[in-house]
């Protein structure tokens, strides 16, 4: 039974990893995909080990049944095989109209699964668009579907129960009837009790086990094989990596064209018509509330997910026309930590990284404490025994030895201190021709960028930290800074001395400045050497 299992995993995670690697696996297929290894190779496997049991005995049982019956007096077949054998046709014939109604209830299942799946991961952007009610409604509709397909099963499942009791009651009820005939015909009454036993203890069991069996669990397992019947295409073939960084050709490295993106038909758009370009070696901060659609952008740059509208254009190119391992890496805030050594974590996307690569790597990223804390490089790692700054800390190591020019850090740096994030971005931005876009709530993110990207639902504003500091609300209130002072006239907020708090990068840079600490009060920001303030009010080293 475990091979027919294994056999089954196996083809279902070579369909779906061949698919995925092409592109062409929808989001309901992932969900379907995880059904089929998790759950529906299971029912495979217990049905098929029901049907062999269930058979065997079914065989052995009534052959020494009917053998004993005709030992007897073989006048007793005549009156108890035609029902026997009515019952059991009837129950054929329902076999496949069950299956039918099985098949329809399992795909009413892998969609609602679906949905579940895709709704989960889009709650916070469902919640900020308004698109939770379309939503519900939707699953409303899904799930009465699933409930009219169970509704039919159960309809069909009436027939075999009707079979399995014209097959397993009306043959002993048949033998009490013709009993009288029987003893005239030379039937002694101990014959006709010994019938009786054959029949009640011997052949109707074997016969009701075997259409049970055949009714659920071979019901069932039709229907599963069906689902791993489509052959698995080939894996492509993996492609050669470089040592090395590509050098990026002339002109944007990436470009957004009118993409829009929305969970469903009919919900709002999360992003909508948003155009976009980064040039080699920038570096974009993406900021908004939460909600707002950071994450959503963040797998779209990465070509995790497809626009429901408009282009996403790598070096001039869709996503699909490019090696993906070869042009972006994706650091999400929860990083994957494949198990095995702290080796093949690191060099998970460049596997050839001789040890002067992976030293370099932990020195840019301060790696150096959790190499020396696990054992060394190749020693054996458990993610769940790191803590979550030490995971990240792995991801953006592996992130910094990636051959990506494009690297987008979505919430990746969120449990790290502001010193050690500081550094993993100054290491990462200092490779040769990358592009950073980092996805982060700390205002310092936005004051070190070269751009800022600000995300409110729909609508979206792009410009250097100081130009948004000048004309947006949303990103002072976001990052604690306030408007130049030509934005405001003096003395506006009453001060005696007539000195205006004004949050700038490198505020700091004049000795006991006046600051605003975000909570209405004045502070005296004195300078210490090798120290500045950064934008929000968060240490940021010189």
């Amino acid at each position: 039974m475990e091979p027919l299992r294994d056999g089954l995993v196996r083809r279902a995670v070579a369909g779906a990893l061949g698919a995925a690697l092409r592109g062409e696996l929808p989001e309901r297929a992932r969900t379907a995909a995880v059904s089929r290894v998790t759950h529906q190779s299971e029912i495979a496997r217990d049905g098929w080990a029901g049907l062999v049991l269930s058979l065997r005995s079914f065989v052995f049982t009534t052959a020494g049944a009917l053998a004993g019956l005709a030992a007897l007096a073989p006048p007793l077949l005549l009156v108890l095989l035609p029902p026997l054998v009515l019952g059991l046709v009837l129950f054929l014939l329902t076999l496949v109209p069950t299956a039918s109604r099985q098949r329809a209830l399992l795909g009413a299942d892998e969609e609602y699964a679906a949905l579940a799946g895709h709704a989960a991961s889009g709650l916070r952007d469902l919640a900020a668009t308004g698109g939770s009610a379309l939503v519900a409604a939707h699953a409303a509709r899904v799930a009465a579907r699933q409930a009219d397909a169970a509704r039919s099963l159960a309809r069909w499942s009436a027939v075999r129960v009707l079979a399995l009791a014209l097959a397993g009651r009306v043959p002993p009820l048949l033998l009490l009837v013709a009993a009288p005939w029987l003893l005239r015909r030379g039937l002694t009454p101990g014959e006709l009790v010994g019938a009786l036993a054959y029949l009640s203890q011997a052949l109707l069991p074997a016969l009701q086990s075997l259409m049970t069996a055949l009714g659920t669990a071979g019901g069932r397992l039709l229907v599963v094989l069906d689902r791993f019947a489509v052959p698995p295409p080939p894996l492509p073939a993996a492609p050669r990596r470089p040592t090395a960084p590509t050098p990026a050709p002339r002109g944007p490295l990436l470009a957004l064209r009118g993409v829009s993106y929305a969970y469903g038909p009919g919900a709002r758009p999360v992003l909508d018509r948003l155009d976009l370009v980064l040039d080699p070696g920038e570096r974009l901060a993406v900021i908004g509330p939460s909600g707002a659609g950071k994450s959503t952008l963040a797998a779209l740059l990465a070509g995790v997910r497809a626009p429901t509208d408009g282009q996403v254009l790598w070096h001039g190119r869709p996503p699909g026309d490019t090696d993906p391992g070869l042009f972006r890496t994706l650091a999400p805030q929860q990083a994957y930590l494949p198990a095995g050594t702290l080796r093949e974590a690191v060099a998970y996307l460049r596997p050839d990284a001789d040890e002067a690569a992976l030293a370099a790597a932990a020195r840019a990223i301060g790696l150096e404490a959790v190499l020396a804390a696990v054992g060394g490089w190749d020693a054996p790692v458990r993610p769940d025994r790191l803590s979550p700054a030490e995971r990240q800390l792995v991801a953006l190591a592996r992130a910094w030895l990636s051959p990506a020019p494009l690297l987008v850090l979505d919430e990746a740096t969120s449990h790290l201190d502001p010193h050690a994030e500081l550094r993993a971005e100054r290491a990462l931005a200092a490779r040769p021709a990358t592009t950073l876009v980092l996805v982060a709530h700390r205002p310092a993110t936005a004051a070190r960028a070269t751009r800022v990207l600000l995300l409110d639902g729909a609508r979206t504003d792009c410009g250097t930290p100081g130009e948004l500091a000048a004309r947006s609300a949303l990103f002072r209130e976001l990052t604690g800074a306030f408007a130049p002072p030509a934005s405001q006239p003096a003395g506006l907020l009453g001060q005696p001395d007539g000195v205006q708090p004004v949050a700038r990068a490198g505020l700091a840079d004049r000795g006991r400045e006046v600051v605003a600490d975000g909570a209405g009060r004045e502070v005296q920001a004195p300078r210490y050497p090798g120290h500045r303030l950064a934008l929000g009010g968060e240490p940021e080293d010189a």
